[in-house]
């Protein structure tokens, strides 16, 4: 058992105790009195008890975790309590509103006021107070929507009991003082007002309850909700949010747009903002509440979608893969070309539609494109066998590093690296093997940390046409780009 469902039990069994106490106490009284404001406390306090078994019941199941056939937990047996407590409450002030017009019209005078009349109330009033605080500070603390309904009661009980005493107290006095007669029926009147006091209370509790079980939306939370989820970076769009309340746990989905060339974890990312968001707003409002939110992400096009990712997002819808873009503004018009990798065993005729399919999808998409080019390519996705043969064309190694090094700067080039595939002809001699067998080549090269990327890149490109030109067997040619060490 949990700490917070432990303090939970010991609250409603305390007042259970205290329920059983008060109506015990003010049945005895009212019996001996004649007392029909301290007879409709009796009855009151009776039902105190019976909504306090009600609350503790609740309480025990509510606790339970989800199973199969409650998915979303047992926390709605706390609103079905409260809602039985608020029908008991309704049809006993009924009948006290019944005792009280009758005692009113045929002027009976039943009362006896003593000193134990007093004494009972004012305990009473005494024992609601210390049990109503000791309630509310558990259900505040653990946001339990039945321990504050109790609270609520035994609060009630504070007031009605207080309007019992000044009733049997304009009583008593009408007896000393021998005043007129009529203000002997003010404990009639006090047990009407602690049935209207009752009805009201109840009426309130009623409807709580019923817009619980009925699943009404806070529209309060809701509009808070809307409001921060639309404020948060990534979010174009809050289409839907809806939200039902179970005890103390709200669930609720909702539904917004994001821009469409978000990847998968920037969009699950969204998402996790989204449920904090949630959960700092109903904290505002109820500092204990559970929340389980779930987020839907649609893919929407955003305001800063540049021509670049459009073309992005729409390759990957169609399964392709686009690179090396180039978007150029000509006259108020825009051109774009752009390599797409297809499948490598695609035939020509067959990858021709599919670059043709993304063109049209590309110019539809943005207006201010006339003219839209692409060129085919077929990745290599296989692993090739290589040997690393450096050691045996290390002077073809030195002049890679003079020739890029012309290019790059003095001492720029290092860490290079030639391969050859293991199944070239093992005895060539290395003159004829650098003239006659295809390799790869790796090198590294050192650049101006501060200097643009862009500058990086021609550089870069400069490099492999210079090497190709030197020597036309290097098939791939990867040159990794570092600022100097530090």
């Amino acid at each position: 058992m949990s700490n917070a469902h432990r303090e939970k039990l010991i609250v409603a069994l305390s007042s259970v105790g205290a329920a059983i106490a008060l109506t015990s106490l003010k049945l005895i009284v009212a019996l001996l009195t004649g007392s029909l404001g301290i007879l409709a406390e009796a009855a009151h306090s009776g039902l105190d008890l019976v909504a306090a078994l009600m609350t503790l019941f609740a309480i025990r199941v509510a606790d339970r975790p989800a199973d199969k056939t409650h998915n979303y937990g047992h926390s709605k047996i706390e609103n079905l309590s409260a809602f039985f407590e608020a029908g008991l409450l309704m049809l006993t002030a009924c009948w006290i509103i019944y005792e009280a017009v009758s005692r009113l019209i045929s002027h009976q005078d039943l009362l006896d006021v003593s000193i134990w009349a007093f004494v009972v109330m004012l305990t009473s009033i005494a024992v609601d107070a210390t049990r109503s605080r000791a309630l509310l500070r558990v259900a505040r603390k653990l946001g339990s929507q039945a321990l504050e309904a109790d609270a609520l009661h035994f609060r009630t009980d504070i007031w009605s009991s207080s309007v019992v005493i000044a009733g049997l107290l304009i009583v008593y006095l009408t007896n000393i003082f021998h005043l007129p007669s009529w203000l002997k029926q003010a404990d009639a009147v006090a047990a009407l007002v602690v049935s209207l006091i009752v009805i009201l209370i109840s009426s309130r509790l009623a409807r709580d309850t019923i817009d619980a079980l009925l699943d009404r939306a806070p529209v309060e939370l809701l509009d808070q909700w809307k409001e921060s989820i639309s404020r948060l970076p990534g979010v174009t769009e809050v289409r839907r949010i809806r939200i039902r309340r179970a005890g103390n746990k709200f669930f609720a989905d909702v539904i917004i747009t994001a821009p469409r060339t978000y990847s998968f974890e920037q969009t699950h990312e969204l998402t996790e903002r989204v449920e904090r968001a949630t959960m700092e707003q109903t904290r505002a409002v109820t500092q204990h509440g559970d929340i389980d939110v779930v987020v839907h992400v649609e893919p929407a096009i955003s305001p800063e979608e540049t021509v670049v990712e459009q073309i992005h997002y729409l390759a990957e819808r169609q399964g392709v893969h686009a690179h090396d873009i180039h978007v150029r503004e000509v006259g108020e018009k825009l051109e774009a070309d752009f390599d797409i990798e297809v499948q490598e065993d695609m035939d020509l005729h067959t990858a021709h539609d599919v670059a043709t399919r993304l063109e049209d999808a590309v110019l539809q998409s943005n207006h201010r494109l006339r003219r839209v080019t692409t060129h085919l390519e077929a990745p290599n996705n296989r692993v090739v066998q290589r040997q690393d043969v450096t050691v045996q064309y290390r002077n073809m190694a030195n002049d890679i590093c003079h020739i890029a090094d012309e290019i790059a700067g003095p001492g720029s080039a290092h860490d290079v690296h030639l391969y050859r595939s293991l199944f070239a002809t093992a005895d060539l001699k290395a003159s004829q093997a650098a003239a006659r067998v295809p390799l790869d080549l790796v090198l590294h090269a050192t650049f101006d940390a501060q200097a643009h990327l862009s500058q990086v890149h021609i550089w870069a490109e400069e490099i492999k046409r210079a090497l190709r030109r030197a020597y036309p067997q290097l098939e791939s040619i990867t040159i990794h780009t570092e600022p100097p060490e530090q």
